[in-house]
């Protein structure tokens, strides 16, 4: 009995170990092209400001485009890094370009952030 609850917890530690290694990325067809999507199929979007691997949305911006939120304990790989934000949040970042998702995309597939702001924001692409 015993030896089944290590292997047990071990199974589960190996799990809980993968859960906090680097975001996984999942792609999806659009009526725009195929894009970055998060756990929900929600698009996700890079900022022209955004530069040096640090994010310049802050404040009511972060409120408007919420960025992906990385776990403390998460650990990148070679595209997918982690950004500290300026309220000390980590979130995520392909190839050094911090990822967003859009408060007016309300379901998966939308792109409604694409080109916002004067084209400063843009769909990630794979």
């Amino acid at each position: 009995m015993s030896r089944t609850f290590a292997a047990m917890a071990a199974l589960t530690f190996i799990l809980a170990s993968s859960a906090a290694s680097a975001q996984a990325l999942k792609t999806a067809d659009t009526p725009k092209g195929k894009t970055f999507v998060d756990a929900k199929g929600m698009t996700l979007y890079t900022f022209d400001k955004d530069a040096g691997g640090k994010s310049m949305c802050n404040g009511p911006c972060a409120e408007n485009w919420p960025p992906l939120a990385a776990a403390d304990d998460a650990k990148p790989t070679a595209d997918m890094t982690i950004v500290v934000r300026d309220d000390g949040k980590k979130m995520w970042a392909y190839k050094g370009k911090p990822l967003y998702t859009f408060k007016k995309d309300v379901a998966a597939g939308d792109t409604n952030g694409d080109g916002f702001l004067n084209g400063a924001w843009h769909m990630a692409k794979p």
